[in-house]
């Protein structure tokens, strides 16, 4: 799972990563500082594994992880190569969803690539370049489906398909507000176009803004475009980010109630990006380790067991089952086992989120 960073040049992509991996990617205030995407593993926050730690005093916790790749900024042009636009649009093309930095905040020691500060206007700057890439990609492949078509006419519902695609596009939509059948998505899935990935709109804002998101004109306009779209907006400082980073976590804490926080703005973010991808958790628990397992949403059973290793799926029995909330509950697998809240399951079983499980197999 990876999620690309991409905004205008200076507008805190950089920070932000930093703040989210602690990875140190250079910053400096000039275009194009990152060159070559910087990449950085990050856990996604769930206390379900401290709290399930506390229970089992495992020997290791592994908490679910999202890779942010951190791309270099792109400018108008992209699309026809302008700045790094090449290289942007094929760093872009290979993650699975988008968070998209727009800067909401004044800084007249911070150059704006555009002279001042506009949000909506960037984020059109982003995305037509990514509409033009996408109408370039679909009208190659529409050329080819209409030779295709002329000998043998089943190639005409991937035609209709692509027309939908281009009509849209050529409006200034994207790719992903196209509705598709299952079929015509399948049809297209190898496109893999630009602006058919989920994606997820960050305002960067300054400590000022931050305690008052609500009644701030440029964060109500991202969040307005984002509401339109079926996405989120997340405003966060990403300066404040970067601060909390590199703080333990009590004095985190302590800096988090300061500013009025429940949670820091990255936190909210990988949560989010999470979601974005219709991704959760199943657990597995004992003395050995205590883990959280990524699986698609509407994933079953022997599915599931296969993220652990293909022969345990291969192999597939059943699954012994319990809820997060009803083993916290209980206290221990032995007391919701004589409470019959373990559950046995089978292959057509569709795993939920937070389920634990223990995976019967034999091979």
């Amino acid at each position: 799972m990876k999620i690309g960073i991409v905004g205008l040049p200076n507008v805190g992509k950089s920070t932000m990563f930093n703040s989210i991996t602690k990875a140190g990617a250079e910053c400096a205030n000039y275009p194009f500082c990152t060159i070559e995407p910087n990449v950085g593993m990050v856990a996604v926050p769930d206390e379900r594994l401290d709290n399930l730690a506390k229970l089992y005093n495992p020997d290791k916790v592994t908490h679910a992880v999202i890779e942010f790749v951190d791309i270099a900024g792109l400018v108008k042009g992209a699309s026809k190569g302008e700045g790094l636009g090449n290289k942007f649009l094929s760093h872009i093309r290979e993650v699975d969803a988008i968070c998209e930095v727009v800067r909401c905040f004044e800084d007249s020691n911070i150059v704006h690539v555009d002279g001042n500060i506009n949000p909506l206007r960037d984020i059109e700057t982003i995305n037509l370049e990514l509409i033009f890439a996408d109408i370039e990609t679909v009208q190659k492949r529409k050329d080819k489906t209409i030779k295709m078509l002329k000998a043998d006419k089943k190639y005409q519902s991937e035609l209709d398909a692509l027309n939908k695609l281009s009509e849209a596009l050529e409006q200034g939509k994207s790719a992903r507000s196209v509705e598709l059948t299952a079929e015509e998505k399948d049809m297209l899935k190898d496109l893999f176009l630009l602006t058919s990935k989920p994606i997820i709109y960050i305002s960067n804002v300054n400590e000022d803004q931050l305690t008052n998101t609500d009644n701030d004109e440029n964060i109500n306009k991202v969040r307005e475009l984002a509401k339109q779209e079926h996405t989120k907006c997340i405003p966060l400082c990403a300066k404040i980010e970067e601060e909390l980073s590199t703080l333990e976590d009590s004095d985190k804490q302590e800096m988090l109630e300061a500013l009025g926080l429940k949670e820091s703005g990255l936190d909210t973010v990988i949560r989010e990006s999470y979601d974005l991808l219709g991704l959760m958790s199943f657990l597995t628990a004992g003395e050995p380790e205590v883990r959280a397992w990524t699986i698609k949403k509407g994933t079953k059973a022997p599915e599931a067991a296969g993220k652990i290793h293909s022969d345990i799926q291969r192999g597939f029995i059943k699954a012994e089952i319990v809820s997060y909330d009803d083993l916290m509950k209980e206290g221990s697998m032995v007391t919701a086992k004589e409470k019959g809240l373990v559950r046995s399951e089978g292959k057509e079983y569709i795993m939920q989120d937070g389920d634990i499980v223990l995976f019967r197999f034999n091979v």
